[in-house]
């Protein structure tokens, strides 16, 4: 990839800025010792607080680790982006697809980056099921190659570079295993498991609507609604039932993009935990 190709890559995703280190002072001009402030040179945007040791990771040195890994696996840059103001950054490979009856769910291996310090560079995996655009981020959580901000964090990128299989044999996993709920039928008493689990229902007791608020019960209502949707799609089976939850996330639970939760937040904890109890069932 030439220096031009670079830059484009930089400029659709949004990340062709760098963060710099400024000292930190009060008001009256005293200097906040041993800390430092990371600001965006392109807005002046404040994106991070921390000790003086943190080093950060520059969005062109998480784009050059990117290419390196689709040199060495063949897999393509696919597209790149941020949250907020930039605090948290990434940027995606496509991988491999799974064909499901008429389903069709796309791969990607993502690359994460922070600079307000709540995540370390990682990688994990992305689902999208292109039907309905349904996103599912698997493997944030579970990949092993993390790494904290120092100086020494450029020694050790290698090690990802070496460690990236088990990203992409987490992915096959995650598709064997979406094959194997397509083939199990869905139940009530799954159904009702899973809607406790996702609206944190006491899980030994009935669904008692009568007991919830009204907030609530508009949020299970709408909750059947894209489950029931995604169902009748895809057989009544339990990748049915987790496209809905997946579908529920993604489009209903909140206004707006709820990529953030997803991948981060407690959202995707939740659809996490689903997916793997929805799996020891079968």
């Amino acid at each position: 990839m030439d220096k031009e190709q670079f830059e484009q890559h930089l400029i659709s995703a949004n990340l062709n800025w760098r963060v710099n280190s400024k000292e930190i002072q009060t008001v009256d001009g005293i200097k906040i010792p041993d800390t430092i402030a990371l600001v965006r040179d392109d807005n002046n945007a404040v994106l991070g607080i921390h000790s003086t040791g943190y080093v950060p990771y520059q969005n062109d040195e998480l784009l050059e680790l990117l290419y390196r890994i689709s040199q060495q696996t063949g897999l393509a840059l696919h597209s790149g982006g941020f949250f907020k103001n930039g605090e948290k950054v990434w940027f995606q490979l496509k991988s491999d697809n799974l064909t499901i009856g008429q389903d069709r769910v796309e791969g990607f291996v993502s690359g994460f980056n922070s600079f307000d310090g709540s995540t370390s560079l990682a990688f994990g995996n992305a689902n999208i099921t292109v039907s309905c655009m349904n996103t599912f981020w698997r493997g944030y959580r579970a990949v092993q190659s993390k790494f904290r901000h120092s100086l020494s964090m450029h020694e050790r990128i290698e090690g990802i570079l070496h460690n990236i299989d088990i990203v992409l044999e987490e992915e096959k996993e995650t598709f064997q295993k979406i094959r194997m709920l397509s083939e199990v039928k869905l139940s009530q008493e799954i159904l009702d498991m899973v809607t406790k689990r996702m609206f944190d229902l006491k899980m030994e007791e009935k669904i008692a609507f009568e007991e919830l608020s009204t907030r609530k019960i508009n949020q299970i209502n709408q909750f059947y609604v894209d489950v029931n949707g995604e169902l009748n799609s895809k057989d009544h089976s339990l990748w049915g039932l987790f496209s809905g939850v997946t579908k529920y996330t993604t489009h209903s639970m909140k206004k707006g993009d709820n990529s953030e939760a997803k991948i981060f937040g407690a959202v995707g904890e939740k659809e996490r935990v689903i997916f793997n109890d929805l799996v020891a069932l079968v």
